[in-house]
């Protein structure tokens, strides 16, 4: 038989993330796969109930699901699937998402929030949201990581600049922008912008990670990183100026390099970090060398943020074959930083 957690840890809150995706999917599995490992941070899924219920039958996943409230949540997890349930029914089939889910999946998202600010969850980790679904139902921001920082003001009093930070046990990198359309890239990109996220990422490795120096490498905008201008001027005009402002204060930083060599083995042993350009030149490369393992952090929030490198996968959800790797990633980062937190709040008490 499972051994009970003791009442008073404090676990991580998992958002529902689209209920028609995979993630009440990986939900069960990584439930499953955990609840009996005594190292495993114990969590807690804001969820429809009835769906995960549902899900766990028609999948022949052994799973019970149990209503809690937030406080009680890590004291069942070793027995049963702890679930917040939300007001909001799923209304939506597993590969067939509903514009109606939306508003139970933002709630999710805004209760997990809640319940790291009521001291009932000490992290949060969000399963995959639709993007599209969201922008139908009005949702006004670009994704996730905008949604989070606008409720870090309202429930923590923070004006947030969040920064994605994709990790991995092999290598890391933050796409200095984001969810954009590559022909605006080089507008967006401005000595103060990459200063900005320099510090927050400088600051958060420290903080968070415990990494005491940590090293940014930059890559370049350009082909070989401009080849000295003749391929463009940002790395001359941008880039470098913005380098030289974190080295004045400190920060470990190179670059800017040629985006197409910095990722082999070798030169990995040189960097904490890498701060790419633009999405596609940070995240190929680490979904190709860690797909299953990578983990998408927000830094620059004031609480912990983690996320499987992934997205809903519609085309194979309710088959069975969702591999949870990612969430449990995710899951294990989560409460890896969160009791680093605890443990730095609890030296300075």
């Amino acid at each position: 038989m499972a051994r009970l957690l003791p009442a008073n840890i404090v676990p991580l809150a998992l958002s529902q993330g689209d209920p028609s995706g995979i993630g009440p999917e990986l939900t069960l599995k990584a439930w499953l796969k955990t609840h009996e490992d005594q190292g495993a941070p114990p969590f807690v899924a804001v969820a429809d109930p009835d769906h995960l219920a549902t899900v766990a039958l028609n999948l022949g996943l052994k799973v019970p699901v149990k209503i809690v409230a937030g406080a009680e949540a890590a004291s069942v997890f070793r027995h049963a699937l702890p679930v917040i349930a939300l007001k909001h029914s799923v209304a939506g089939k597993l590969g067939t998402p509903d514009v109606r889910d939306a508003a139970g999946t933002i709630a999710s998202i805004e209760t997990c929030v809640r319940l790291v600010r009521a001291g009932e969850a000490s992290a949060i980790v969000t399963n995959p949201i639709a993007k599209e679904l969201f922008y139908r139902a009005s949702f006004r921001y670009p994704g996730h990581t905008e949604f989070l920082a606008e409720l870090a003001e309202r429930y923590f009093g923070v004006s947030a600049r969040p920064v994605m930070l994709i990790w991995s046990p092999k290598f890391a990198v933050i796409p200095a922008t984001i969810h954009v359309p590559l022909a605006r890239v080089p507008a967006l990109l401005t000595r103060e912008l990459l200063v900005e996220t320099g510090f927050i990422a400088a600051r958060e490795l420290a903080s968070r990670f415990g990494i005491k120096k940590p090293r940014l490498a930059f890559t370049g905008l350009n082909p070989h990183a401009g080849e000295g201008g003749t391929m463009g001027r940002e790395e001359i005009e941008v880039i470098s100026p913005a380098l030289a402002d974190l080295a004045a204060a400190g920060v470990a930083v190179s670059g800017p390099h040629a985006a197409d060599t910095l990722f082999r083995a070798s030169a990995r042993k040189r960097y904490d970090v890498v701060i790419a350009m633009y999405h596609d030149q940070a995240l190929i490369p680490v979904k190709t060398v860690a797909f299953d393992s990578a983990v998408n952090v927000t830094l620059g929030l004031p609480l912990i943020r983690t996320s499987p490198d992934h997205g809903t996968a519609f085309d194979i959800a309710g088959k069975g074959i969702a591999d949870p790797a990612s969430l449990i990633a995710s899951l294990r980062l989560a409460g890896k930083l969160a009791q680093r937190a605890s443990s730095i709040q609890a030296r300075g008490n």
